[in-house]
């Protein structure tokens, strides 16, 4: 066919029809067709079903497709295929995008599709796979959305190109818009609904159903508000009641969040639950920015320990010295731990988009609900009717089925049967076919039997529908009874907790920890504690009586070999067995916690936290910084004995408070609080010195001290401590050897402090333990402040022995073995 060149005149019956249209107008007319076709045909969800339109034609074509939860999956670019090639005139990206938010349970209060792979994460911080990777199939609440739609109980309209036919809106056997809730931005409108729970919907529309009178208040005593699909907390409920009332209001979202100690020197904050649709990467990334710019304070370290065993998990380590519930009210207000959330309930009603609150969501469910279930009634009972047509029929050929054989016999064609049988029998003709087309065998005496039951059964039926629709009681009962099977069958516990206000006011919190008076304590364990001066974490009653002589029953780290009073923003040291004084900062020790249980330092953390120790160096005492003391005092191994001038530079993390001599080392230290207490040696070969700590010049840094005690040949210091004279002490020594009958434990002796006299600087000193056979030195040696309180290595309570006056005499084996002594704090 020969196409007619531009340059041809036209025919000379054309007429030419020029119309002047306004610009404004023809504008005005368009814009309104195309915000017409944005609201109602892609942005805004339908009152009835709650579902957009291409949601609903994702959930009726895999009903269509058979894709029950049963069967197995298939993959998601073949539904997407099939929505668009037959319902959905767009875009394969925005039929996808839609379907991966079906399937999504951090989305979807009830999901509606199963997926089967990576369907995205928690505020889209990983995008989903592709769709030729993902695959899907329904959900069982999807199974609730499209059931019984064969049953006439909606209308169909054709599809965008006449071809297939959709529904206009599902049958919902739930109230899925406020279940799942929805969101979009149509043209001049938008609408942002939030989720709610399954249960607590489905109790508000049967009491409507029950009560249609019923207000507001009273459905709300069922919805109180919102439940999301990621938990969380909502603060503040007046703006539910308002959104409940009119539509519209706004509520914050906070996450759950709990003050745990995360790691041995640090409290944290473990997030567990966001506010609705905030990932943890966008948590991370803002808090991480803020901390950079300096506009967030106390925060260490942020780590993301989320996983799919154990979920959302968000550790927020919090710097020593801070609080952290101040530092939560700052994440609260600077990051989108705390959201605010705008509700919107615009749905189209009739075609219309129409704002509206709860009752009115509530009313047109259940009257889309009532209108399903009608017309599910009335078409069952159609098809019973006409079952029970076909049967009445069969029965009436049965009771004379010679004569309905001979007719048959004698007719010429299948027409002359039928109407033979029609005048003879007075069936109808829908009758007599089927009559004509069942077959010979069914027509038995045991196939009457069946026959006769159905006709019963159906009659039943019939009248059981007939009731439902001619009572509106029934009806409504009906569709209460069905809500409340849902209910049942898919109901879920709430995940958001609703709060009315804010509670206590954190903002009022200092943030950072005040700089209170406070205890440092070192157990024989190496844990390390502050308690606060008002604490009393030892019981110092039961201390002052031996265990086994009616003492109380002690707990395991319970004894203190060192404390210091310092205050919780201060500075302490810790004096080291090869003479080094390493600095600790206060604040970054673990509170003692203050409980009525059994005492102890359970709640510590190892001191090799908080400085690095050598190989084979211990901690030996706690030292306060303060230049104003009298100083410490160590002894030695080779009974070197120095006072230290309290000199410690503050630009300094590690400090030499003793030149040791080659091979040796420092046996025990301690701060002098008066100036007016007793040295005392205890060396292996069972002697005892003790002298006014006056008797020994103090010393620079740098120096190697002078002669603290005589030792004998052989001999070696066990013991250094430093004892207040005017207070109750104690002396304990434990002797073995090889010959003793159990050379773990020996006999232990515990004798009076003031049994010993005192001697010279230098001095061999006295006598303080006689040896038993086999007994050839001590293992283990102690003078302190009573009462004295013994523990294992593993810091397990050890009885002491009743103390004996005899300052030479011998020892009683002890319970269990010795590893070390303290004095009370």
């Amino acid at each position: 066919m020969a196409r007619r060149s531009s340059k041809t005149p036209p025919p000379e019956d054309f007429e030419e029809r020029i119309v002047d249209i306004d610009v404004v107008d023809e504008m005005r007319s368009s814009y309104l067709e195309y915000a017409y076709s944005v609201i109602y045909s892609r942005a805004l969800p339908d009152a009835r079903d709650g579902l957009k339109p291409v949601q609903r034609r994702i959930l009726y074509q895999m009903h269509d497709m058979g894709l029950r939860p049963e069967r197995g999956y298939v993959k998601c670019a073949r539904v997407v295929g099939e929505v668009m090639g037959k319902l959905h005139p767009h875009g394969d990206g925005a039929i996808y995008d839609a379907l991966v938010r079906l399937a999504q349970p951090f989305t979807m209060r009830v999901p509606l599709v199963d997926g089967h792979g990576n369907f995205g994460s928690l505020g889209n911080d990983d995008p989903p796979a592709a769709m030729r990777y993902t695959e899907c199939r329904s959900a069982s609440a999807a199974g609730l959305m499209v059931g019984s739609i064969d049953e006439d109980t909606v209308d169909f309209a054709p599809n965008y190109d006449g071809s297939e036919r959709e529904p206009v809106a599902l049958p919902a056997a739930y109230p899925n818009l406020l279940v799942n809730g929805s969101s979009g931005i149509a043209v001049g409108m938008a609408t942002n609904m939030p989720p709610h729970n399954l249960v607590e919907v489905i109790a508000a529309a049967r009491h409507l159903i029950r009560y249609p009178n019923a207000d507001l208040a009273a459905l709300m005593r069922h919805v109180p508000g919102p439940d999301l699909p990621t938990g969380g907390r909502i603060v503040g409920l007046d703006g539910v009641r308002d959104a409940y009332a009119t539509g519209r209001g706004t509520f914050r979202m906070r996450a759950t969040v709990a003050v745990e100690k995360v790691t041995a020197r640090r409290m944290g904050l473990v997030v567990t639950e966001l506010p609705f649709t905030v990932g943890p990467e966008k948590v991370v990334a803002k808090i991480k920015d803020l901390v950079n710019a300096k506009r967030l304070q106390g925060i260490a370290d942020v780590k993301d320990l989320t996983d799919r065993q154990h979920g959302l998990r968000l550790v927020i380590e919090v710097k020593n010295g801070f609080n952290p519930e101040a530092v939560l009210a700052q994440l609260y207000k600077l990051t989108p731990m705390e959201e605010t959330f705008g509700i919107n309930n615009v749905a189209l009603v009739d075609g219309q988009p129409l704002t509206m609150g709860l009752r009115e969501l509530l009313e047109v469910y259940v009257d889309h609900r009532f209108q399903v279930v009608r017309r599910r009634s009335e078409f069952r009972r159609g098809k019973r009717r006409d079952r029970l047509h076909l049967v009445e029929g069969l029965l009436v050929a049965l009771l004379d089925i010679d004569e309905v054989i001979r007719l048959i016999r004698g007719s010429e064609n299948a027409t002359q049967a039928k109407e033979a049988l029609m005048d003879r029998f007075g069936l109808t003709e829908v009758q007599t076919q089927y009559i004509l087309d069942t077959p010979l065998r069914r027509l038995t005496r045991y196939d009457r039997i069946e026959l006769e039951a159905e006709r019963d059964r159906l009659t039943r039926e019939i009248e059981e529908l007939t009731r439902i629709l001619d009572s509106d009681a029934e009806l409504r009962k009906l569709v209460s009874a069905e809500l409340a099977d849902v209910a049942k069958k898919y109901g879920t516990p709430r995940r958001t907790v609703l709060l009315e206000s804010e509670g206590e006011q954190v903002d009022a919190v200092p943030l950072e920890v005040a700089d209170d008076p406070c205890r440092v304590l070192l157990s024989s364990t190496g844990l390390l504690a502050r308690a606060s001066e008002e604490q009393a974490p030892f019981d110092q009653d039961a201390a002052t009586r031996p265990e086994g002589a009616g003492g109380a029953k002690r707990a395991k780290h319970d004894v203190v070999v060192s404390a210091v009073p310092t205050t919780t923003r201060g500075e302490i040291g810790v004096v080291t067995s090869e003479g080094r004084l390493l600095r600790v900062s206060v604040v970054d020790l673990p509170q003692l916690a203050h409980s009525g249980a059994a005492p102890s330092l359970s709640g510590g953390a190892q001191v090799s936290e908080f400085v690095s120790l050598r190989p084979g160096e211990r901690v030996l005492c706690l030292t306060t910084l303060d230049e104003s003391s009298p100083g410490l005092a160590i002894g030695t191994e080779q009974g070197v004995v120095k006072r230290v001038v309290p000199e410690y530079p503050s630009n300094k993390e590690e400090l030499e408070v003793i030149a040791l001599r080659e091979g040796d080392r420092i046996v025990g230290a301690a701060e002098l609080r008066t100036g007016e207490e007793d040295l005392v040696f205890i060396t292996s070969d069972a002697q005892l010195l003790r002298y006014p700590a006056s008797q020994v010049r103090p010393q620079g840094r740098q120096a190697g001290g002078m002669a603290g005690v005589k030792l004998a040949a052989g001999a070696r210091v066990l013991s250094f401590t430093a004892v207040d004279p005017a207070g109750e002490a104690l002396v304990l020594t434990v002797a073995g050897g090889s010959g003793t009958l159990d050379d773990s434990l020996g006999t232990a002796k515990l004798t009076p402090f003031d049994q010993y006299p005192r001697k010279g600087r230098a001095t061999g000193g006295v006598r303080c333990q006689r040896f038993l056979k086999g007994e050839d030195h001590l293992t283990f040696a102690w003078a302190g402040a009573a009462p004295a309180r013994a523990a294992s290595a593993t810091g397990a309570p050890v009885p002491l022995p009743e103390p004996d006056p005899r300052r030479d005499g011998s020892g009683t084996p002890p319970q269990k073995p010795i590893a070390v002594v303290g004095a009370p704090v």
